[in-house]
This record gives C-alpha cells, sequence and structure tokens, in this order.
C-alpha cells in the first residue's frame, strides 16, 4: 500500500516549484515517481502528424517528481506531513497523519 495515491493533495519539498501544492494526477509505483497538477511544467517539442490529427509544436506538460520530493498535505494541520499507517476497528488498514493523527482515507 502506498503513502500517496491519485487525488491526494500534495506539497512540493524541493526543486522548482518547492512550496507549492497540487492534486496527484498518476502515480508511478515502479519508478517511485508522481505527476502533480501544474507543478513541473515541461516543454515538448511535437512534430506534426496528420494521420492522428497532432498538429505540431511545442506542448506543455507537467513531468514526473520523484515520491521522496513531494509530501501529503493535510488539511487539518495545514501543512506537508508524514503518512503513516494504522488498523481500522474493522481490522482494515488505513492512511493516518502522523502529525494529528487524523485518517487521510
Amino acid at each position: 500500500m502506498l503513502k500517496i495515491k491519485k487525488g491526494d493533495t500534495v506539497t512540493v519539498r524541493a526543486g522548482k516549484d518547492k512550496g507549492k501544492n497540487g492534486k496527484v494526477l498518476t502515480v508511478e509505483p515502479d519508478k517511485n515517481r508522481v505527476i502533480v497538477e501544474k507543478i513541473n511544467i515541461i516543454k515538448k517539442h511535437v512534430k506534426p502528424n496528420p494521420q492522428k490529427g497532432i498538429k505540431g509544436g511545442k506542448l506543455e506538460k507537467e513531468g514526473a517528481i520523484p515520491l521522496a520530493k513531494v509530501m501529503y498535505f493535510c488539511q487539518n494541520c495545514g501543512q506537508g506531513v508524514r503518512v503513516g499507517f494504522k488498523l481500522s476497528e474493522k481490522g482494515d488498514k488505513v492512511r493516518v497523519c502522523k502529525k494529528c493523527g487524523t485518517t487521510l482515507d
């Protein structure tokens, strides 16, 4: 079970976008990377392809960020926090904020 999931709000800890918050679009667990909305914008040069209906030019999109460079953003604490796991009353494994103790799911 991963500590960061698709749809979570995270804060960036390092790099050119340090301190910014964004929503996780995709998680790549095999590469330990995440793609965050409007963070780490890169320019990709695309050739035109009339068969697929693609216009050529410069395309701006989000690049992948290492998982270690982001932290879960807790709404109660108002900052990036570490994530832990606990067993719920039903016996399910749930994610928990290490700072305030609230469940994150």
